[in-house]
């Protein structure tokens, strides 16, 4: 964290003292090139009241320093202090063009004798010629190494700058660091206060978590044990009876078959626990292909039809094609579960309808059905594992109780809303919003 701050501030400064310092040489290059234009323009009317008393006698006396060119009306050099004729035709020259038509101009560019970039600056004299003055470029950065122990200011500022910010990202983060969790009032920065407040409500909420997740973990290792002890039990004591030879041959058939069944009840339990250990830890294969929940709720359907006649249930299904991106074993195990519940949880004569409606994103699927209904205060709990609301009732039509639940961790894996609607004698409506 330390390094973090340190180097915000750090970069802060650093952007600060960039920005000052090309605002500095910038505005030092534009002054020292108007002056420079003003020193050109000074000389050039000191050279046309020479050129104009002495003629090109005194173009010739001047020094080399002051670079010289004397061009007539038509735009022919009369006189160059640095080339040789032939001189080509200086007509076309911005400078030259501007002093014909306003007195003066001034432009700079590559000269053409000596390659470098220039500043010229051209005066229209009184007989009509134009006398031009220049000078290389390279004098304005002359002038900007004249203030170059700004730089070495700025420098300097910013090494500065850097120990100062690495000692205020070490005064930040040291109260942070001397937080004491344990000992919340010993805090000696009443700034801290809101951010100790958080910490402690933060601990509080993981502790409670933890503290629910572990009893979570005992009812369900005791349910587990319970549910798969009442079958075994059930097995074990009528293969005792027959292994002692207690039973005769007509009741040999029927025990047969009570054993077959909790054998059953137990393979389906299994099966469930082990799809919930899958789901819980994310070990569904991820096999993701486009599921028309219409067709899949016809299949579904059409499978329970024969437990549903036997209890004079009436099946139906309602919408129209909807398409999602799912598992389709997953979402097959989870409309099950919910019409194999809606014609367990029936009365005789009843009914139970599934609608499949597409929606602009995604579906929605609801299991309706005229059963017994669930009462208020057992609803928010009727999607825990092995949550019975009438155990006496659950035990006399089966199932493990944990098919809601399978129905709750499949609409997460598939980032769908559960909605459960329901109400005691009138019947209950599950929701799946993909």
């Amino acid at each position: 964290m330390t390094k973090t701050i340190f180097r915000n501030i750090f970069l802060v400064g650093l952007s600060v003292l960039l920005l000052c310092a090309g605002l500095f040489f910038g505005m030092q290059y534009s002054q020292t090139e108007e002056e420079t234009y003003a020193a050109l323009s000074q000389e050039a009317l000191y050279a046309e009241k020479g050129l104009m008393l002495n003629g090109k006698a005194y173009l010739e006396a001047l020094d080399d320093v002051n670079s010289v060119t004397w061009i007539a009306t038509d735009g022919e050099v009369l006189y160059d202090s640095e080339m040789t004729p032939p001189i080509p035709n200086q007509s076309d020259c911005s400078e030259v063009r501007a002093a014909f038509e306003t007195g003066e101009g001034h432009g700079s560019r590559k000269s053409e004798s000596t390659g470098e970039s220039t500043m010229y600056y051209a005066r229209l004299c009184p007989d009509g010629t134009v006398l031009r003055l220049r000078r290389p470029l390279s004098v304005i950065y002359y002038a900007l190494l004249a203030v170059s122990p700004v730089f070495w200011v700025l420098v300097l500022v910013l090494l500065i700058s850097s120990v100062l910010a690495f000692r205020a990202a070490k005064q930040i983060v040291k109260p942070i660091n001397e937080i004491d969790l344990e000992h919340p009032d010993s805090n000696t920065y009443p700034e801290l206060a809101p951010l100790i407040e958080k910490i402690q409500e933060q601990k509080m909420t993981i502790e409670e978590e933890v503290t629910q997740r572990e009893q979570m973990r005992r009812e369900f290792s005791a349910n587990v044990s319970h549910e798969l002890k009442t079958p075994l039990t059930s097995i074990s004591g009528f293969a005792e009876l027959m292994a002692q030879g207690m039973v005769d041959e007509e009741k040999m058939r029927e025990f047969s078959r009570d054993i077959y069944k909790e054998s059953q009840r137990t393979i389906t339990l299994v099966d469930d626990i082990i799809k919930l250990s899958k789901l819980d830890e994310g070990g569904v294969a991820p096999e993701w292909e486009n599921v028309d929940l219409y067709a899949l709720s016809s299949d579904v359907l059409s499978s329970l039809r024969p437990v549903a006649a036997r209890q004079s249930v009436t099946l139906s299904l309602e919408g129209e094609k909807a398409e999602i991106r799912g598992v389709y074993q997953l979402l097959n195990e989870m409309i099950f579960n919910l019409c194999d519940n809606a014609v367990k949880y029936n009365r005789p004569g009843g009914s139970v309808t599934v609608t499949v409606t597409p929606l602009e994103k995604g579906a929605l699927l609801t299991v309706s059905d005229t059963g017994i209904g669930i009462p208020k205060e057992h609803q928010k709990r009727v999607f825990e594992r092995f949550y019975r609301v009438d155990k006496s009732h659950s035990k006399e039509i089966g199932g493990t109780g944990l098919g809601l639940s399978i129905v709750k961790h499949g609409a997460q894996f598939h980032g769908a809303e559960v909605t459960l609607k329901s109400e005691v004698g009138v019947g209950t409506s599950v929701s799946l919003k993909f």
